[in-house]
């Protein structure tokens, strides 16, 4: 505890502000700090969470009852990416004229889509009929994703110890080859030209 005027001289003495963070207190809590790096270090972290916030929400995909398989495949690529990322899908059935009489081939295309997606989705609203359109809300499987993340990871580790062992092995391959091309290599002495001996320069002598 000290004297208000005596903070504020600790205060400027280090360049810094002097913040009261709990007024209700008694005495009051004040702290010597940075107030502008505090408010700039608060936006950051306030912005980040509101990018978190909207790239996690509802999603829609829209389909309809004749849907071209080719189509069907992309539209389901749309949903297990939006799944992945953590974003609930609201997957929507488009009727039109005579296509209110068969609604049943709206609810095979939901069915087919719930089958294909596997454990990564789970149904958190089943296919109601709302108009000329028929709805369902299907959501991620966390502990699918989850398992999912560790499976990668877990394989992440085991490539990057065979990789570490395949270089280890690869410079005691490079270290061998090296040490057989040093025992082929002739030797200086091997390499240097002989020199003739005196008896090879010498001529014979005539015997007798």
């Amino acid at each position: 505890m000290v004297d208000t005027r005596d903070a504020l001289s600790q205060a400027r003495a280090l360049d810094l502000d002097l913040v009261e963070v709990a007024p209700q207190a008694d005495p009051p809590v004040c702290r010597i700090m940075d107030y502008g790096k505090y408010k700039y270090e608060r936006d950051v972290k306030l912005k980040e969470a509101r990018k978190k916030q909207s790239r996690t929400g509802l999603k829609e995909i829209k389909f309809r009852p004749k849907i071209d398989p080719h189509d069907y495949a992309t539209k389901k690529g749309h949903v297990t990416r939006f799944l992945s990322a953590g974003n609930k899908v609201k997957i929507t059935i488009m009727f039109r004229g005579r296509e209110m009489a068969h609604t049943e081939l709206g609810r095979k295309i939901l069915d087919r889509l719930v089958g294909d997606l596997g454990d990564l989705a789970i149904v958190e609203a089943m296919p109601k009929q709302e108009g000329r359109n028929m709805i369902m809300v299907i959501g991620p499987n966390k502990r699918y994703l989850e398992d999912l993340a560790k499976q990668e990871a877990r394989a992440a580790r085991e490539a990057a110890k065979e990789a570490a062992a395949l270089g280890s092995a690869t410079d005691d391959a490079v270290a061998v080859d090296r040490l057989a091309e040093d025992a082929l290599e002739p030797t200086a002495e091997d390499a240097a030209p002989l020199e003739p001996t005196a008896e090879a320069v010498a001529p014979a002598a005539d015997e007798g």
